[in-house]
Parts: structure tokens; sequence; C-alpha cells
């Protein structure tokens, strides 16, 4: 992979500010998907692409009581996975995926989730994005999943432009400061999912309007 030579147009100084206040207002934030132990929050989360969290969580619910672990998931079957995801985007193709990965996860792991992001990305329906998830939520490992609001806020504020989702996540992991890595993931999800939202940005709200580098601002 070839190093990335793009820039945050934020100074080292602003980028610790913006993530103290994050830690200050919130030390420890978690997902929103609902999980009980790795392997539903493998599922849960690959279930939420293209699918917000509210929506997945009211589809696993069900889901979950009735298959918690690879095998449970497996002896269900794509049919009855499919029933219980029926709401959700992708219904059809996710079912699938689940119950294969929870095939593969049986045959080639022990049934164990991996803590290792080559073999979480050779599963069934799990690219970088999932994976990167998995290490950070179940084993603690400072990892950026880029969805769409993290790289919204990423190039909406200027700390971490890029044309696309990998190079806004490489450049994250060179910009933030190790001390707030961990939960930095979090942090930018919930700012983009709450206030500095696509449509209209709630700037009155925000913590960090006047170290944002963004120029049309709401009112506030």
């Amino acid at each position: 992979m070839r190093k990335s030579t793009a820039k945050s147009k934020l100074t080292r100084a602003i980028i610790s500010e913006i993530f103290l206040r994050f830690k200050d207002d919130s030390e420890a934030p978690r997902t929103e998907l609902n999980y009980t132990n790795s392997y539903t929050l493998l599922v849960a989360v690959a279930l939420s692409a293209q699918a917000t969290d509210i929506g997945v969580n009211k589809a696993t619910k069900a889901l979950f009581e009735a298959a918690d672990t690879p095998e449970k998931m497996v002896a269900l079957g794509e049919d009855k996975i499919r029933d219980y995801v029926k709401t959700i985007g992708l219904y059809r193709n996710k079912a699938k995926n689940v119950f294969l990965l929870s095939q593969q996860l049986i045959e080639k792991h022990n049934a164990i989730v991996p803590n290792d992001r080559e073999a979480l990305e050779a599963l069934p329906g799990v690219g970088r994005k999932t994976a990167n998830v998995v290490l950070n939520e179940a084993f603690g490992i400072p990892t950026i999943a880029v969805d769409t609001h993290i790289f919204r806020v990423s190039n909406r504020t200027g700390l971490a432009p890029g044309k696309n989702p990998l190079a806004v996540e490489l450049l994250l992991e060179r910009v933030i400061p190790d001390e707030y890595k961990l939960h930095a993931h979090h942090w930018l999800i919930l700012h983009g999912r709450y206030i500095c939202k696509a449509r209209k940005p709630d700037c009155a709200q925000c913590l960090i309007k006047d170290l944002c580098k963004y120029k049309e601002k709401t009112a506030t």
C-alpha cells in the first residue's frame, strides 16, 4: 500500500483540542448496535451496511435470541435467517452472508471470531469497515472504520480530507494523537450522526464549531 501524502487542514494543536473536547463530553463511547459477544457484534455490523443501527437492532433482537453463536446460526439455516432480517435493506444477500460467515468461522476458526484484519476480511460479507469496527469494539484495537458519517466529518471539518474512505482512514490514523485513537472512531461517528449531519449540520450545538474549517456553518 502506497504511503499517503495527504495532509490535514488543521494543526496538531487544534486536532488535539478537538478530541479533548470529544473526550470531555463522552469519555468512552460505544457502538449503538446491540450485541452480546464478538460473534453477534460481527453479525450486527455486517447487517448494518446501508442500514440504520435502529433498524438493525430491531431485527437482531429476535435473531440473537434464537442464535448467538455460529453453530446456532448455521443450525437456524439461511431461510430462517432471512425471515429475521427481512426488514433490513439488502436482506437476502446479507442473510446469505451471515450463514456463510458462520460456517466459515466454524470450519476455519473453531467458531471464534478472529482478532486479525486479514482473517476477518476473508469472511463472506465482511469488508474493511466491518473488520475495523469489530477489531475496535470487540478487541480494543485502535482502528478507524470510515463510514459515511466519518467521511463527511473528516472532509467537512478539514480534519482528514480524502476522496475515498481508505484515504480518509489512513490520514486519520496519522493525525489523531495516540491517546485518542481507541475511541476516535465512535466520537466521529456520533458527531456526524447527531451534530454534523448531512443535510444541515447543527452548528449551534457543535463542540468544535470554532475549530472547524467548514465555510457554510449554520446560524449559531
